[in-house]
């Protein structure tokens, strides 16, 4: 039995940790969890975090990592139970070295993902994990999702890009290992385990991250595809075409394209009417090769190939920053319109278009709903969403949300996809992950989880379903 965090536990801890407990520590985007917390500490390096834990380990307080809130999973909110402790990382927040030569950079936890970005741009690399919500997103919590974003398909997601953490495990013990090597096979990964865990297994409290060299030469085209499958071999002849130069492949949707002209009648759309299909696409070269005439040659291949009908390249920064921020509108524009659920799926990249097309046609038989279907095509991650019919509103649907996300989600796992592509496990599906997941290696988790954390203070109710 866990106890609440209360002044009994706030008297235990280290001098100037404990903060005001605000509305920002105890919410998350969707709305979906409300959380709490009975204390929340920030502490200022990994001694002090220790300290906490040590404390909450001795008090039997659960213990709910904090980042930048950005989590869609409810992975960073306990909504029951005893109230708890939120470690919030908000003090944590250097960029502790940078080898660029090495390509490597230390950053605490705490630093956004913007922070990280501009640390690498200012010493000539690239930090190359990038996400919407990289202001406020922290290098702890990307790590503890294992996020991903556009970048997946040139530079893998963030346990690609990390070489070590220093952590304090659930016992309250600091574990040191921000290693800058590539190679290091001596036993078990603990970095691993630690990436993707959510905050079940300990507090990520700094890393040593990979910095990739800036391409000399970058270029993005948006070109219309008559389906996915198009989209596909795009892609496809893009990288026979260009062998490790295509940093992003985004499909995007018409009907993507028309919730932007509702929520945001001023931007300014390449195609009119809206085609049913297109691709992102942006690329980085290497000195001597034009990024544009890649993506022209391309687009010339791909009609020739029947697989484009019309296209666009970006003549200069500024075109291409406004062909990205289209992508980057849609989750917003899909918030303004307001989904019925919502599903962040991956899949075999030679199962995407067909799964579209089979969901598609269940979701027709289920009632009057639109879909917008978009993502990271390059790495088979899909953000199939439902939405109200236009006159309609998403309460109108409520009785059927669960079971539309059941049907969509059995579709995806049959087909050997996975229900949560990038942003986690949390709260909201550790129930699907029981379901789904392969019984020994939900049983090997456990006793991981029972071997680190026998107390289980650590994020209790995340990942694994209590």
């Amino acid at each position: 039995m866990l106890n609440p965090a209360d002044d009994r536990l706030a008297a235990r801890l280290p001098e100037g940790v404990l903060r005001e407990v605000t509305p920002a520590h105890v919410e998350e985007p969707r709305g979906r969890f409300r959380g709490q917390a009975g204390l929340v500490a920030a502490p200022r390096d990994a001694e002090e975090c220790a300290a906490v834990i040590r404390a909450c380990a001795e008090a039997r307080v659960a213990v709910v990592p904090r980042g930048g809130g950005t989590g869609l999973v409810g992975g960073n909110v306990m909504p029951d139970g005893p109230a708890p402790l939120v470690l919030s990382m908000e003090r944590m927040t250097a960029i502790r070295a940078t080898w660029p030569e090495e390509g490597v950079m230390i950053a605490e936890a705490g630093a956004t993902l913007q922070s990280a970005r501009d640390a690498a741009a200012a010493v000539g690399r690239q930090f190359p994990l990038s996400l919407a919500s990289q202001g406020s997103a922290q290098i702890g919590g990307v790590l503890s999702t294992n996020a991903g974003g556009v970048n997946v398909l040139r530079h893998g997601n963030a346990r690609a890009l990390c070489l070590g953490v220093e952590a304090v495990l659930p016992s309250g013990e600091v574990m040191r290992d921000l290693k800058r090597l590539r190679k290091d096979n001596t036993g078990y990964d603990m970095r691993d385990l630690l990436i993707g865990a959510e905050g079940t297994l300990g507090v990520i409290t700094a890393a040593s991250l990979v910095l990739a060299p800036l391409p000399a030469e970058t270029g993005v085209a948006m070109m219309v595809v008559d389906s996915p499958a198009s989209a596909l071999s795009l892609l496809s002849l893009a990288q026979a075409r260009m062998a490790g130069g295509v940093t992003a492949f985004e499909l995007i949707s018409g009907q993507g394209m028309r919730f932007l002209s509702e929520a945001f009648p001023d931007m300014r759309q390449p195609f009119d009417p809206a085609p049913e299909w297109m691709a992102l696409i942006e690329v980085g070269l290497p000195a001597g090769l034009s990024a544009d005439a890649a993506l022209e040659g391309l687009f010339t291949a791909g009609l020739d190939a029947g697989l484009v009908s019309d296209g666009t390249v970006a003549q200069s920064g500024q075109q291409a920053a406004d062909l990205w921020a289209l992508r980057e509108h849609i989750p917003l524009a899909n918030r303004h319109v307001g989904a019925i659920a919502s599903h962040d799926i991956s899949l075999p990249l030679s199962e995407v278009s067909r799964f579209i097309a089979d969901a598609g046609a269940m979701m027709a038989g289920q009632g009057d709903m639109r879909i917008n279907c978009f993502g990271h095509l390059g790495d088979g991650n899909l953000h199939y969403n439902l939405f109200p019919a236009k006159g309609r509103v998403r309460e109108e649907y409520d009785d059927r949300r669960r079971d539309l996300s059941r049907m969509i989600h059995e579709m995806v796992v049959e087909r050997g996809g996975s229900f949560s592509a990038e942003h986690g496990v949390g709260r909201l599906k550790a129930q699907d992950l029981a379901r789904w997941g392969d019984p020994v290696r939900l049983s090997a988790m456990r006793a991981i989880k029972g071997a680190l954390d026998p107390l289980g203070i650590m994020n209790p109710g995340a990942v694994l379903a209590q």
